[in-house]
């Protein structure tokens, strides 16, 4: 099928993203055109029935493809269970909040996958495929995602030490995403990913009640959307709140209105008003909608080629949860 004018423009950006990555020689847009050209298809059919069980499954997909890339890069060790002598990744701190729920999707796209065209489609590139289609069921773009990932066989609890925690604040976040290869703008368009899913009270509680020896609330944080986050998060509570309000499973640019309105949930969030660089982008991205799902998109694909193992590096696993 030919691609439209915006797939192709979004198709540029993917092999611009991965020539300034290094890694134009191995992933590529229709890597399974051949060898499982259905791969992408059957991935659609199965998250399209998880989301008639779950309207948010495609937020955790989203978010587990993230947290898969910034942890030892794009190779689906997130998805690897832990055994009796390793603690694996999904287990570690910031992975707890993870829906057990996104591995089973997983799960059910690599059985029919497996049936469909053996050894063929990595667990890497299915989080890749799944979080992009979950991204365009909400209301985003449809971007042409490069593949050939390959999977990793490592994966270890103290590795999520390379995620952001919710407590970041503007430095600290910068610095982390600059380590992966991703720009500040990068990390702006990406934050925008917060316009869907649901929080735990637990990451956000210190703003509301602890926030400094000398004041209770978060001054950042305006006092009405204060008042609002304490009644739905009582102290010692661990209750789930969304995460954008207005439009909780809505792929919108709502996440960057409420910056501007105070009401960021997390200071990770709050903060990338804290500089004019970025604070600028942000006031871009809430008047112009498409523009911001543009870079979000050409984002997820720079993102989507952190680290990645690629040839004869890593392996297929047969199941996801498990090395070979």
């Amino acid at each position: 099928m030919a691609l439209g004018r915006g797939e192709m423009s979004l198709a540029i950006i993917a092999v611009l993203c991965l020539s300034a990555m290094g890694t134009e020689a191995y992933l590529k847009v229709g890597f399974y055109s051949y060898s499982c050209p259905k791969a992408e298809e059957i991935v659609k059919e199965e998250l399209d029935k998880a989301l008639q069980e779950d309207k948010g499954i495609g937020s955790d997909l989203l978010r587990m493809h993230f947290h898969d890339c910034f942890v030892r890069g794009c190779d689906g060790s997130l998805l690897i269970d832990s055994t009796k002598d390793n603690a694996a990744e999904k287990d570690g701190k910031p992975n707890e909040t993870v829906e057990d729920e996104g591995f089973e999707v997983i799960d059910k796209v690599k059985e029919r996958l497996e049936a469909e065209c053996k050894g063929t489609v990595s667990c890497a590139d299915i989080l890749a495929f799944l979080a992009r289609d979950s991204v365009a069921h909400y209301g985003g773009v449809h971007y042409p995602v490069p593949a050939g990932r390959r999977d990793g066989r490592i994966s270890r609890s103290n590795d999520t030490i390379d995620l952001p925690p919710p407590t970041f604040k503007l430095g600290n976040l910068t610095k982390l995403f600059v380590s992966k290869g991703l720009s500040r703008d990068d990390m702006v368009a990406l934050s925008g990913a917060h316009t869907i899913g649901i929080a735990h009270c637990s990451a956000f509680s210190d703003r509301l009640y602890n926030f400094s020896q000398t004041v209770k609330a978060d001054p950042s944080l305006g006092p009405n959307y204060a008042a609002q986050l304490r009644g739905q998060c009582p102290t010692g509570s661990d209750n789930e709140v969304d995460m954008d309000p207005p439009s909780p499973l809505t792929f919108d640019s709502s996440y960057y209105k409420n910056l501007l309105a105070h009401r960021g949930l997390f200071t990770s969030d709050q903060t990338l008003m804290s500089k004019h660089g970025t604070a600028t982008l942000v006031k871009r991205f809430a008047k112009k909608p498409a523009l911001f799902k543009k870079k979000f998109a050409a984002a997820m694909v720079k993102m989507g080629s952190i680290g990645v193992l690629t040839g004869e590096q890593g392996e297929i696993r047969t199941n996801c949860r498990v090395v070979n």
